[in-house]
């Protein structure tokens, strides 16, 4: 979108982007009042301002994506893989699909993967998931710039339904009087860094693991960083056919520093030791290791599964090293009257299980359903009864899994002999166990 600078007694220009190019001045909007306003527009903000849109018990319903940055548009897929991705299950790409955004994820770039392996640096424990433990697809590695741009592709074609204003910073947030109070404003108002002020019935905060939302609205939030960073990089694979993979390697924030530091061919040894080394297993885990998995041979003949050996990396594409910090963080409620948290405003996890994206995908169609039940019955979108569903379902999804993943970053992050020989029966247990190993990847899929 481009504008034509104008001036005006009324102020400003603001850019609204439709798909169109178009302007409007900051008296056109001024207080006007929206039933939804969105704060936030990645993936999760985005996803969440085409799923309102095209629901059909929301029609009719005025509702503003707000986002403070540029808006993402890819004519052409760039021919360097971006170091950001996420591993989309499959409930995450049902959403995708039904925003119609998935036909454009698959026509620019995405790879399905039928099979995972997990193992034990400490140990030769391992456990596999393939596809026969639940469905052909197990999940699917997409960039992150490619699912904003496919979301924000179909917001173009919704310009009648969401309206998005891009380059919109929130500098504060009124919240309404729950009293009544003369010449109280009912709604939650927004006032923005070029001086515009706006009202929602409801505001969903979808602006990350900082989100200013959150805090304004004196959320409070249990959280705590890990004593680790990520090391994220795009590597070529020696040995496959698909010679492009993804890396995320979770160490000490000064190891992480180091390996930033070294030249590609450092690096790329750096990856291939921590893949193939030996040099941390212990001859007594080795031998309680071998013990308890010639037993469950005995009980369980024809479980278990073969090892797969790990990969060789032959190079990192260009300038694709960097790196971030890793912390937990939970927010002790979702929703207050008239707000709403979803994706990293409102839970925030370590990578290893790549469940972050899918969790807010989970916040999104949870809150799209009964938002659209609400309208459907007319009631008020900002009343607390619906919010509070949506609060406790999905609650009771995120924190499982939220626990279940902070217990294997600290269960895996100790070298300590007992601690491997207990993950080391948990691991070989589990992998006899397809039963088991199928509702950990159905809750996963979710």
């Amino acid at each position: 979108s481009r504008s034509i600078p104008q001036s005006s007694r009324l102020g400003t220009i603001i850019i609204i982007c439709r798909g169109l190019t178009c302007t409007a001045e900051h008296g056109e909007h001024e207080n006007e009042l929206y039933d939804v306003i969105i704060s936030g527009g990645g993936m999760v903000g985005t996803a969440m301002a085409c799923s309102l849109g095209l629901d059909p018990n929301l029609e009719g319903k005025k509702i503003l994506l707000l986002e403070a940055g540029n808006k993402k548009v890819m004519d052409k897929v760039p021919d360097a893989y971006s170091t950001r991705v996420s591993s989309i299950s499959p409930g995450s790409a049902t959403l995708l699909s039904g925003v119609g955004a998935w036909d454009h994820i698959m026509n620019m770039r995405c790879k399905p993967y039928q099979k995972m392996q997990v193992w034990d640096a400490c140990s030769d424990a391992l456990i596999t998931f393939d596809k026969e433990n639940l469905q052909d697809e197990m999940a699917y590695i997409v960039e992150n710039n490619i699912i904003v741009a496919a979301l924000t592709k179909q917001l173009e074609n919704l310009s009648d339904q969401v309206r998005v204003q891009y380059k919109s910073k929130v500098v504060k947030y009124t919240w309404p009087k729950s009293h009544q109070v003369a010449d109280a404003i009912p709604w939650v108002q927004v006032t923005l860094a070029n001086g515009q002020t706006l009202q929602t019935k409801l505001l969903i905060g979808a602006d990350g693991p900082n989100s200013m939302v959150r805090q304004e609205a004196g959320i409070p939030t249990v959280k705590w960083n890990y004593d680790q960073s990520a090391v994220v990089a795009v590597l070529h694979l020696s040995e496959l056919s698909d010679t492009e993979s993804s890396l995320v390697w979770s160490t000490s924030h000064r190891h992480a520093e180091e390996l930033l530091q070294l030249d590609e061919e450092s690096f790329v040894d750096s990856i291939n030791t921590a893949f193939w080394s030996n040099e941390n297993h212990s001859e007594l885990v080795e031998t309680a290791g071998s013990l308890f998995r010639t037993a469950l041979s005995v009980l369980m003949p024809s479980a278990g599964s073969a090892r797969q050996l790990p990969p060789s990396v032959a190079g990192i594409g260009p300038k694709s090293r960097v790196m971030f910090p890793l912390g937990m963080g939970h927010a002790s409620e979702y929703i207050r009257h008239r707000v709403a948290l979803i994706g990293d405003a409102a839970h925030r996890v370590h990578p290893l299980a790549g469940q972050g994206a899918n969790l807010g995908f989970g916040d999104v169609a949870c809150l799209t359903q009964l938002l659209s039940q609400a309208a459907f019955n007319g009631k008020d979108l900002g009343a607390m009864q619906h919010l509070l569903e949506y609060e406790t379902e999905r609650q009771r999804h995120n924190l499982p899994m939220m626990a279940a993943i902070d217990l294997m970053k600290r269960l895996y992050s100790t070298n300590a002999v007992p601690m491997v020989v207990l993950r080391t029966f948990g691991l070989q247990a589990t992998n006899t166990l397809p039963a088991m190993k199928a509702q950990i990847m159905a809750f996963a899929s979710k």
